[in-house]
């Protein structure tokens, strides 16, 4: 704590002094020299109120009756007002055992008697000036050291002759646990590791005659470990030579953690502790500037998890965020540095894996002989990386595609090689995922597809070049026409027909998909109602669904101002939602379609059977339809697995009270299995393509006019399948 003492304006005096007369005649030259004085006969009374008066300077006579001068002043000195006050002494002209006392009881001067009056206030003024310099050292001394303790900072100097060394008291509570005292706090405690640095510096510092400063360790008791920064300055004698060495340390442990927080922060993923884009992308340029210098062989390897999306939609994001971690435990062990045939020299760089972001992950290897090399580490890694996870207690697969660029080969620079890797991977991910695939110059081709497509996606919504085709959906017993599936097609007026398959998953990727969504249900909405005004009979209309809109919580407020604007009844509209949308987001999901079901609109699971969904999910959804994937019916009249499934799936919604549509049916005998096991309703190319709107009356031409649209959907028109 730092205390300053007070000043006054007019100093105090105190006079104590048996002899009236001579307080008599201090008091009046005092006084008269413009000092305030208070003044006592007694010792005793003096000191009983030193402490509350606190004079500026004491008068003291030595010989008094009870308490003599040399007590009081001792006495004095014990107090903590007193440690510093000036006690000019009084005592007799030959009396030297008496001045000999007074300044072992701690007076800071004395005077003779008879005193000279005259000399007197000189001799007081000087003994304040003096005290107050004293004053001013010792706060500005104090104020050093509290400086020193808010900085962690010590000050120290070190004789080179006599090995003596000087600290603060800072320099105590740095290098010692306890702020224990004794040997050389400098050296004694620095870390075995930093000793021979040290003492380097140390003697660097005394050779070179020059400033020098430098970061070290040292080691307390209970392995206390901290960072100093240490500054050091040779002193010279007048010849030249070094004499002592004085300096500064300072404790920078904490600033060193943030340090490496930030550097942690700047250059490392969060989620599984690897090294990020940035730091990924230093480290290959100077492993690029090494490989170039000694003619090595470098690999890049660019991983993307296939269908992690699913895993994140369907189990939620905690389960995802778990799984990547477990990925980048996985490729770590795939990759060591021992993996390659070739042994990288010592000071060569070493092979590093990276999380870039999302799902993707990036890996240097380094000193690559051949490229068997490499594909042996990419053959491992889809090994190690399909083998199931535990999660939440749930078993989960996932697999990676893989993409390899190589130096010099495929490229020469940092974003090259990454780029062209990327390029690979996609490859690989359009051959099957689950792969690795070796760059060629033909993807970057695709590359640059890819990257017109998006633009002229964003386009295709600013110009409407989007329109909707519609698939029939047919009654099994009858052969009518009881609903129709609203599917987007792309005419594209630079890319001609764009097949969904193509524009789709991009539009889910780059948050497109929401906005088509919303175009679609607009438009065939309208559609409908007009057909229903000109007296088309009132038939299901199914419009798809991104999972996207439940991420978003705004699919509710869509449909219903949708509706609202186009008049058309609740009851006609069916919302196609796929499994990874209903088992993502569930609280929401639930509420949002209880909502939408109390309004009448219809709800669907999409492409049932590839996904992860249970019947215990189900049971939770409000679904009036279950559809059949068309990878299940390709096959039902020739694969008896496939049959099994797909009877076993029309049993299981039947049992959930749910209708029951089949996907992609092409042949008489698909429609005859499905028939026979009360399959409701069925789609496909059977009946036929999906076809644009102005093809749509055709269908129900042949019947008698149908009451215009308000009411339920009744049942549709007879109609024979065409062959298309």
């Amino acid at each position: 704590m730092l205390t300053r003492k007070s000043k006054r304006a007019t100093p105090l005096v105190m006079i104590i002094d048996d002899d009236e007369a001579v307080r008599l005649l201090a008091r009046e030259t005092l006084e008269n020299s413009g000092y305030a004085v208070w003044d006592t006969d007694s010792g005793e009374l003096a000191l009983s109120v030193f402490q509350d008066r606190g004079p500026d300077l004491v008068l003291l006579d030595v010989m008094m009756p009870g308490l003599d001068g040399f007590s009081v002043c001792s006495a004095i000195r014990q107090t903590g007002v007193g440690r510093d006050t000036p006690v000019l002494m009084m005592t007799g002209l030959d009396d030297l055992d008496s001045i000999d006392c007074a300044y072992e009881a701690g007076a800071t001067d004395f005077i003779t008697k008879p005193i000279n009056w005259h000399i007197l206030p000189y001799r007081v003024s000087y003994m304040l000036r003096a005290s107050g310099t004293l004053e001013q050292l010792r706060e500005s001394r104090e104020g050093l050291a509290h400086a020193q303790s808010l900085a962690h900072i010590g000050s120290w100097e070190w004789d080179l002759a006599t090995g003596d060394i000087h600290c603060s008291e800072e320099v105590y509570n740095i290098c010692c646990l306890d702020g224990e005292k004794g040997g050389n706090p400098i050296l004694d405690p620095v870390h075995q590791l930093d000793r021979g640095f040290v003492e380097s510096s140390i003697g660097e510092a005394i050779a070179n005659r020059a400033p020098l400063s430098f970061d070290y360790r040292i080691l307390l008791a209970d392995s206390v470990e901290r960072t100093l920064h240490a500054e050091l300055v040779t002193v010279l004698d007048q010849d030249g030579s070094p004499v002592c060495l004085t300096g500064t340390i300072q404790d920078i442990t904490e600033r060193k953690r943030a340090e490496e927080q930030i550097r942690l922060l700047a250059y490392y993923d969060a989620l599984t502790g690897l090294p990020n884009r940035r730091f990924f992308m230093q480290q290959l340029e100077q492993a690029l500037s090494y490989a170039n210098r000694n003619d090595r062989m470098l690999a890049v390897l660019f991983l993307d998890l296939d269908r992690f999306k699913l895993v994140n939609d369907t189990l939620g994001h905690g389960v995802g965020d778990r799984l990547l971690q477990d990925v980048a435990d996985r490729l770590l062990r795939c990759v060591r540095k021992n993996d390659c045939l070739a042994r990288a020299e010592e000071d060569g760089p070493t092979s590093l894996v990276s999380r870039l972001g999302g799902d993707e992950f990036t890996i240097m290897l380094c000193d690559i002989e051949h490229f068997q090399d490499v594909a042996k580490v990419a053959r491992r890694i889809l090994e190690a990386v399909s083998h199931p996870y535990s999660l939440e207690g749930q078993e989960v697969f996932v697999s990676t595609s893989i993409g390899i660029s190589l130096y010099p080969y495929d490229a020469v620079t940092a974003s090259d090689l990454i780029r062209n890797a990327d390029g690979a991977m996609y490859h690989a991910k359009e051959q099957g995922r689950n792969g690795y695939q070796i760059y060629d110059e033909s993807m970057n081709a695709k590359a640059l597809e890819r990257i017109i497509l998006e633009s002229q996606l964003h386009k295709a919504l600013k110009d409407e070049e989007f329109t909707i085709f519609y698939q029939p959906q047919v009654s099994s017993d009858t052969g009518k026409v009881v609903g129709l599936e609203a599917l987007v097609r792309w005419n594209s007026k630079e890319l001609g027909m764009v097949e969904p398959g193509r524009f789709l998953p991009l539009a889910e990727e780059v948050g497109l998909i929401i906005q088509i969504d919303q175009w679609v249900m607009r438009k065939a909405c309208r559609q409908l109602k007009s057909w229903l005004d000109e007296g088309l009979p009132p038939v299901t209309l199914a419009v798809n669904i991104s999972g996207q809109h439940f991420m978003k919580n705004e699919l509710l407020e869509h449909v219903t101002a949708i509706l609202a604007e186009t008049g058309l009844n609740p009851a006609l509209l069916e919302l196609e939602l796929t499994e990874g949308v209903l088992m993502a987001h569930t609280e929401k999901t639930v509420m949002t379609l209880k909502a939408l079901k109390g309004m009448g609109v219809r709800l669907a699971i999409d492409d049932f059977g590839t996904g992860f969904s249970s019947l215990s999910y189900l049971k939770r959804f409000p679904l009036d339809v279950l559809k059949i994937d068309r990878t299940f019916i390709n096959d039902i009249t020739t694969d008896p697995d496939d049959a099994a499934i797909t009877l076993a799936t029309i049993e299981m919604a039947h049992t959930l009270k749910l209708q029951v549509i089949a996907e992609g049916v092409e042949t008489p005998a698909q429609l005859e299995f499905l028939v026979k096991h009360r399959c409701e309703l069925y789609q496909g190319y059977l009946f036929s393509r999906p076809v644009p709107p102005q093809e749509i009356p055709g269908f129900f031409a042949r019947s008698a006019p149908f009451p215009k649209a308000g009411g339920e959907p009744q049942q549709g028109c007879s109609f024979l399948p065409p062959c298309h």
